[in-house]
C-alpha cells in the first residue's frame, strides 16, 4: 500500500493523479497509523514550511515520519521539510537530511521562483536508474538546499548549482515536481514504486 501524506500544503491531488496513470492505488492520509504500515510513503507538497510544519507537529506526524524505515519520497516542500530547517521562517523541519534550506538571492536579474523546466546532472542512486543527465524536469521553489554528502542530483540556477535531489537510507527526496516532469518524472516515480 502506498501512503500519501495529507497536511496542509498543496500540489497533493496532481500527485494522486500521477500515481493513478502509472496504475498504482494510493491513499491520502494523515492517519499516523496508515502511514506506519504503508509499503511506501510519499510526501508532497507546494506552500510555507513554518505553517506545514505546525500542521505536521499538531497532528503527531513530525516523530511518525522520522521513525519510518519503508522507501520516503518527499516532493518540492516535502524535501525541504526532511532538511533539519529552513529560513523559510526560521523554521525547524524534521532532520533526516542534516541541512539547512536556504533562499535564492533576490535582485540579480533572476527571477524568483525558480519556475520551470531545466535540467538535473549528476544523478546517482536508485531513482535515477532509468534516467541520465540532462533529463529536463519541473520545478517551482524559492528556496533551495546547497549542495552535500546527500545530493543525488543537481541543479543550477540564480548561478548557484544546488541539490534537486537528496537521499541518505530509506529517505529520498525531490526538489523539482516528478508528477508534472513527463515521461522522464514518470520512469522516476515508478523507480521509486517498483525498485526500491
Amino acid at each position: 500500500m502506498i501512503a500519501v501524506i495529507k497536511y496542509n500544503a498543496g500540489n497533493i491531488l496532481s500527485v494522486m493523479n500521477a500515481l493513478s496513470r502509472l496504475g498504482k492505488e494510493a491513499v491520502l492520509t494523515d492517519d499516523p497509523k496508515i502511514i506506519e504500515s504503508a509499503d511506501k510513503v510519499i510526501f508532497p507538497g507546494v506552500g510555507e514550511a513554518s505553517s506545514a510544519m505546525r500542521y505536521l507537529n499538531e497532528k503527531g506526524l513530525s516523530d511518525v515520519i522520522r521513525g519510518l524505515k519503508q522507501p520516503f519520497l518527499g516532493i518540492c516542500l516535502g524535501m525541504q521539510l526532511m532538511c533539519s530547517s529552513s529560513e523559510e521562517g526560521n523554521t525547524d523541519c524534521l532532520g533526516p537530511f542534516p541541512i539547512r534550506i536556504v533562499q535564492f538571492p533576490r535582485g540579480r536579474g533572476w527571477k524568483v521562483p525558480h519556475m520551470g523546466w531545466n535540467t538535473i546532472e549528476k544523478l546517482s542512486g536508485p531513482l535515477y536508474k532509468d534516467s541520465h543527465d540532462g533529463e529536463y524536469v519541473y520545478f517551482v521553489h524559492s528556496y533551495y538546499a546547497p549542495l552535500s554528502e546527500y545530493t543525488s542530483a543537481e541543479a543550477e540556477y540564480c548561478g548557484i548549482r544546488f541539490s534537486a535531489s537528496l537521499s541518505k537510507d530509506n529517505f529520498h527526496g525531490m526538489q523539482f515536481h516528478p508528477e508534472k516532469s513527463g515521461d522522464a518524472g514518470e520512469r522516476m516515480l515508478r523507480c521509486f514504486l517498483e525498485d526500491l
